[in-house]
């Protein structure tokens, strides 16, 4: 879900409330309240940090209706400074119930007492819409109670994957659909969509529109024409399946719903529909799942070449592919895993690596280049340029490339190549062990959940487990041992 986009140059990154003077009185109130703006110079998926952990105050979000009266969202804030409630990510949007309402969408930090006291106050003078604790429930120990809250059970995602950093019908003035109210109420549509579905839902079935199709087509045919020349072996020998077994075509747009079934037989990936951007840590953790959150909407019709956010094109076209591949499936997943209970500093570490390789990647095969990475696939100029030999290519080591900056309205300044997908991934285990965790975890593919080996017992669990499998190993191999002699 970190995409590449626009094949010249991207957006301008930045949140607006719908009232001007509101604006302008909340900067007033910012050193009074603590409060986190969107990072304009993180990647596009990964574009805020996650709700700072603390061993005594849980998170929680707040949604209330605020009415579209000068001054409204100003008093309603002062209420989360009076109460010491510490506000980690806030937004707005039109009412959903009432058109001449606003909602306010807040992310904070508070412990019990703060959300029961605040919450009484916001009573007294919006209207709340929901408030939504976060569950610690399954941090139950000391060996995590310091951690930030990770999903443990691949249901646990849909306590997360709503948490968008922008809602996906709410468009920057410079986006190329803004004025577009037909676009936007289409956009809107995909959006309510994604924040509806739950876990074990079938993706809802798109009938996609002429001129949605005429855009993916025009993305289709010319990025099919470079494949061959600059997409990595993995890539081309998957795509073909996609075609066959999921109607990718110039004049068709694949069902989510087809592709994640296909994806789980090949690599045991599955697609989850989201509305916009998430943060870093909560797009992680889908992957740690085998969960790629993926968006369904189509870029505007005006450039079908340009994109200020990833879309259906970049997803199906840039990601889907390679996610088939299980040894890049085994990869993704290791950078979700490893960044379960991490700090904020990790998890945005595992981000940018995430970043240059999985978005960004350059892989070698028969003594060239290639592209595995989906903001290159999915970039027909970026493309061209990261394999014209113009470009600046360093070797991927994680150490270094953590700390690359990600250019988001340019070229990047620098791509990093991995010999092998083997070798990146066991690359980046070896960076993971170096985040400060006081357990790890393991996924049970069974279950479809994380194990937390916390302790010698959960530790010896997961050595039986190990000790079932190589009995299985060492079986085999008498097996054929014997076959071999007759």
């Amino acid at each position: 879900m970190h995409a590449k986009k626009s094949e010249e140059q991207g957006p301008r990154r930045g949140r607006s409330f719908d009232s001007a003077y509101e604006e302008k009185q909340l900067n007033n109130e910012m050193n009074k309240v603590t409060f986190s703006r969107i990072d304009e110079n993180q990647d596009n998926r990964s574009i805020s940090k996650g709700r700072p952990s603390s061993s005594q105050k849980g998170g929680a979000t707040i949604i209330f209706s605020l009415k579209n009266e000068i001054g409204g969202l100003v008093k309603a804030l002062r209420f989360f400074q009076e109460k010491h409630v510490n506000l980690v990510h806030i937004e707005s949007r039109k009412s959903k119930r009432r058109n001449s309402d606003f909602e306010i969408f807040v992310d904070c930090d508070s412990d019990h007492e703060q959300l029961k006291e605040l919450s009484q106050l916001l009573r007294k003078h919006t209207d709340i819409v929901e408030i939504l604790p976060s569950d610690n429930s399954t941090l139950p120990d000391d060996k995590t109670a310091d951690a930030p809250w990770f999903p443990k059970k691949i249901s646990d995602l849909d306590q997360c994957a709503n948490r968008v950093l922008m809602y996906g019908s709410d468009l920057d003035a410079d986006h190329p659909g803004f004025k577009d109210n037909i676009y936007r109420k289409r956009r809107k549509y995909f959006a309510d969509l994604a924040m509806s579905y739950r876990h074990g839902e079938a993706i809802p079935h798109i009938d996609f529109t002429a001129e949605e199709v005429r855009t993916w087509g025009v993305v289709f045919r010319e990025l099919n024409n470079l494949y061959p020349s600059h997409a990595c072996k993995e890539y081309l020998k998957n795509l073909p399946l996609l075609s066959k077994c999921c109607n990718y075509r110039e004049d068709n747009i694949p069902q989510l719903e087809d592709v994640s079934r296909f994806l789980k037989e090949r690599s045991g990936f599955t697609i989850r529909p989201v509305a916009g951007y998430l943060s870093p840590r909560d797009f992680l953790a889908g992957l740690a799942f085998r969960v790629f959150h993926c968006t369904q909407y189509v870029r505007h019709s005006f450039d079908p070449l340009y994109t200020p956010e990833p879309d259906t094109c970049h997803e199906l076209l840039g990601h889907v592919p390679l996610l088939a591949e299980p040894s890049f499936a085994q990869f993704s997943q290791e950078i979700g895993l490893a960044s379960l209970g991490a700090s904020d500093d990790a998890v945005q570490k595992l981000a940018t690596c995430y970043f240059f390789t999985v978005e960004f990647g350059l892989c070698k095969q028969d003594g060239r280049l290639r592209a595995y990475g989906a903001g290159l696939l999915s970039s027909i100029s970026e493309l061209k340029h990261a394999l014209s030999g113009k470009a600046h290519i360093l070797p991927f080591d994680p150490v270094v490339t953590c700390n690359q900056d990600c250019m988001i309205t340019t070229f990047q300044e620098v791509y990093f190549v991995s010999e092998s997908f083997e070798e990146a991934k066991n690359q980046m285990r070896e960076f993971a062990k170096t985040i400060r965790r006081p357990f790890t975890v393991c996924y049970n593919p069974y279950t479809q959940s994380v194990d937390v080996l916390k302790d010698t017992s959960s530790i010896n669990s997961m050595v039986k487990d190990i000790r079932h499998e190589l009995d299985i190993v060492e079986d085999a191999l008498t097996r054929l041992n014997k076959h071999q002699k007759v």
